[in-house]
């Protein structure tokens, strides 16, 4: 008995799993085609997809006896990306293509009923799987790009089934794919189109500074969700071992347009009706969630509470862990989830709170109500809470402001490189990471800042959290000074940014 073997992946969060494609042809129980091995209905459905798409190269499949087992037996497969390992292990046992030669492959791809290879997800989890294996890569032309990026395997990019074959059998040649860079040169929105607001843009400077989590408060038009999306253009480029690790993510997301790698620091902003699969991640394939496809960049929530309840503290685990864990019955997948989380909402229903000519005749109950939302613990992990206050006529008629985001940038970068040689040795980017014994090492404030937070803390009634956070936002503070340690003053503009007046 002769078995071809071909490899393929199977995804468990950003973890790519070895599938051994295992294609047997028997002469008994001729015309039966059956694939065994845990398959959903997609996997189940290749059969039909790869019959079509081999007599679309003029090739039938022999009336016996198919076997197709895809282990290990009790690992999930899902995903249309089995269709191409299932034809090349089949045209191995036909005799087609060289049985030996298929095993030194990891294959995926979905076939369409004219034998094209059209792109599927997670591409450049698996070629990172193929070098780990020592094996070549066998993908779609389409996500070429994307595979280029593993380095040092050898990666046949196909845009059919025929071509794929020819290449193998040495009658033409499919030249190598070459890794591409996104273009990033599309310029973020810029701070100096922001008047006014001088205390908010201090807020979004620390907050980029120490990768903080921050909650903007204010009425309708004020400025709120402007501000946050100057954020990323104050933030550092991704180095390449963080832009490798989102675009995993991305390309299990299928997110990752042309194959190309950016360099620029995502920003999610889902809408306030998302569900707890999509921002977390779930579903019936366990995709990722928002708050993966903004790791290491910002998830942006524009009216916080109206978000459901549920929905937000999920949020809670993913921001204190940096993963998102999804469980289900037979596992647990995990996903990265090292976000800054920036959040905009509105005092009340109206907005108009602090307004008396313009706040609804139910004020101030009706903020109690609609800030009631927020639960306490998920408010007590944001570490900068800042009050966006009306624009005036005076203000939108003065001229521009003379600082623009390439200015902060710069100051943003200077801090986050402190940051980096502090962390070098303990695997933290940012003074948002540090907790327990290294924080209090790298952010034990003066004699003076002591007191100071110690009297805040029992007057604001701080928890613990709270308290820490205080020392990781003076920290940033510092490190926007130059300062080597955390001093009076430091303190004093991280404590006036943990509170707001009327929330809980």
């Amino acid at each position: 008995m002769t078995v071809a073997h071909i490899y393929t992946v199977a995804f468990q969060g950003i973890e790519a799993r070895e599938v051994d494609v295992q294609v047997h042809i028997s002469d008994s129980g001729g015309g039966q085609f059956n694939l065994v091995g845990l398959a959903d209905k997609a996997v189940g459905e290749s059969r039909e997809r790869v019959r079509a798409a081999l007599g679309a190269i003029g090739l039938a499949l022999p009336w016996k006896r198919i076997t197709v087992n895809l282990a290990p037996a009790d690992l999930p497969k899902e995903g249309s990306h089995y269709d191409l390992p299932v034809a090349l292990g089949l045209l191995a046992a036909m005799g087609v293509l060289p049985a030996s030669e298929m095993a030194n492959y990891v294959a995926l791809g979905e076939l369409s009923l004219d034998a094209q290879v059209t792109a599927v997800a997670g591409v450049l989890p698996a070629a990172l799987a193929a070098s780990e294996q020592r094996r070549g890569l066998i993908c779609p032309a389409a996500c070429g790009a994307e595979a280029a990026w593993a380095g040092g395997i050898e990666i046949v990019a196909t845009p059919s089934l025929i071509a794929l074959v020819n290449h193998m059998k040495g009658v033409q040649v499919l030249n190598p794919p070459v890794a591409k860079l996104a273009d990033d040169a599309v310029s973020a929105p810029d701070l100096k189109d922001v008047k006014g607001q001088e205390t908010a843009k201090r807020a979004i400077e620390i907050a980029a500074a120490g990768g903080h989590n921050m909650l903007m408060i204010g009425p309708p038009g004020a400025g709120k969700s402007m501000l946050a999306q100057r954020l990323p253009g104050l933030l550092p480029p991704l180095d390449a071992r963080e832009a490798l690790e989102i675009s995993m993510v991305q390309s299990l997301a299928g997110e990752l347009p042309g194959g190309a790698i950016s360099r620029r620091r995502p920003f999610r902003s889902p809408h306030h009706s998302a569900s707890m699969a999509a921002l977390v991640g779930g579903g019936l394939r366990v995709k990722p969630g928002e708050v993966s496809l903004a790791h290491l960049g910002v998830l942006f929530l524009d009216e916080l509470p109206e978000f459901q309840r549920a929905v937000l503290d999920s949020l809670r685990q993913p921001i204190e862990s940096g993963e998102a864990v999804v469980a289900r019955a037979n596992a647990h997948v995990r996903y990265p989830a090292r976000f800054q989380l920036v959040a905009a909402m509105n005092p009340c229903r109206c907005g108009y709170l602090d307004d008396a000519a313009q706040a609804c005749g139910r004020a101030p109950k009706c903020a109690q109500e609609y800030q009631s939302r927020i639960s306490g613990p998920l408010f007590d992990r944001i570490d900068i809470h800042v009050e966006v206050a009306s624009v005036s006529a005076a203000d939108l008629s003065l001229p521009p402001p003379a600082e623009a985001s390439a200015d902060v940038a710069a100051r943003v970068v200077r801090a986050r490189g402190a940051q980096r040689e502090r962390y070098a040795q303990d695997g933290l980017r940012t003074n948002a990471e540090a907790e327990g014994e290294l924080l209090d090492r790298v952010a034990t404030p003066d004699h003076g800042g002591a007191q100071l937070l110690t009297q805040a803390a029992d007057a604001m009634r701080l928890t613990a959290r709270g308290y820490h956070r205080v020392l990781r936002v003076a920290r940033t503070i510092a490190d926007l000074e130059g300062a080597a340690g955390v001093k009076r003053v430091h303190i004093a503009e991280a404590l006036s940014f943990r509170r707001l007046a009327h929330l809980h």
